[in-house]
């Protein structure tokens, strides 16, 4: 009896800590603000969609083989006899009360079941950009800041230039030519190749790894070059406060004052640009994803955009901007990690 006394106490002081706690209340606060965020890009890309001319039966009246009424029996099992707003509820009622996100047109399958299919594909591809294009842009960043005004940073500084000036979609069609004259170096198309069942699951990796080095380079690039400057332009700006060079008067080495005093407060703003960076890298992979045959969630969209087929369009919307939120929460508390300092209430 005593000991279960204490384990309620020890769990109910443990509870009312961490009700108080201020990540927890600020982490409950954006999920609050991300479902009124959710609601209203959804409704907003429904009623987007239904303004543009047509719909899905539409497309079937072209063809003879498909009678009248059998058109007819299309619209009222899925719904599109009714109202706009009544459309609008019934699904957002069917996705409260069940979890279910429709019926794809297309495709005859739940859509909840095709978007588990896609994301991790374009989740792998955003991801693994995220790595490269950080693991590289820092480094040079630092390496254009230290070397300022010679030829590293002047030869940095139009490589940044240039991967900022050229719109991804040119840099996917050169890419793609370069793989045309390369063939067959570099796979385009799908993610795997044949006989991709029958490698062990270390050749599967390298399969995957081998089909997207492509698409991770025309994702990366553009990505790349603006983390490049802004690194650039942040250590500048610390190296010139004053307590670093109290630093360097009172003899510390130099390396320890660029990567151990400088370097901590220049990341700070870089990691604030993390969600943000993660939003870019979604939207460019839905460009992405369609030069290369990438089988993600961009080109599932753009498909269903295409058709007409507004469950399987607004499902894909509503989990882009899921990943969003998520990636801007993830950040906030990768700042708040890096500087206790900061506080979360003022990154709202």
């Amino acid at each position: 009896m005593t000991n279960t006394k204490l384990s309620l106490e020890t769990g109910r002081d443990w509870l009312i800590k961490l009700v108080k706690d201020e990540t927890f209340i600020y982490v409950i606060k954006r999920l609050l603000q991300a479902l009124l965020t959710i609601f209203l890009a959804s409704a907003l890309s429904f009623f987007v969609m239904k303004l543009s001319p047509g719909d899905y039966v539409d497309t079937l009246r072209q063809n003879p083989k498909i009678s009248p009424e059998r058109i007819e029996e299309i619209r009222q099992q899925f719904g599109l006899d009714k109202s706009w707003t009544q459309q609008f509820w019934l699904w957002l009622r069917q996705i409260v009360t069940q979890g279910d996100f429709g019926t794809s047109f297309v495709y005859q399958r739940s859509v909840s079941s095709l978007l588990w299919e896609r994301v991790p594909a374009t989740l792998l591809l955003a991801i693994a950009s995220l790595f490269i294009t950080w693991a590289i842009a820092i480094p040079l960043g630092i390496l254009a800041a230290v070397k300022q005004n010679r030829p590293t940073d002047k030869i940095l500084q139009v490589l940044s230039y240039a991967g900022q000036g050229v719109p991804s979609f040119i840099t996917a069609l050169f890419l793609l030519f370069f793989a045309q004259v390369t063939t067959p170096l570099f796979p385009v198309g799908n993610m795997t190749s044949i006989d991709h069942g029958e490698l062990t699951w270390f050749g599967k990796i390298l399969d995957i790894g081998w089909h997207s080095i492509l698409p991770l380079i025309a994702l990366s690039i553009t990505s790349f070059a603006g983390l490049q400057r802004i690194m650039r332009g942040q250590l500048l700006d610390v190296l010139r406060q004053d307590y670093i060079q109290t630093a360097r008067a009172k003899g510390l080495p130099e390396n320890r004052v660029i990567y151990v005093h400088a370097l901590r407060n220049a990341i700070n703003p870089l990691i604030t640009l993390l969600g943000f960076e993660l939003a870019s890298l979604l939207s460019g992979a839905f460009i992405t994803e369609n030069f290369f045959n990438w089988p993600g969630l961009g080109k599932l969209t753009l498909q269903a955009v295409l058709a007409k087929d507004q469950y399987l369009v607004m499902a894909s919307l509503v989990m882009s901007a899921v990943l969003l939120i998520l990636g801007n929460l993830i950040a906030d508390l990768m700042l708040k990690a890096a500087d206790p300092r900061i506080k979360l209430e003022d990154l709202n």
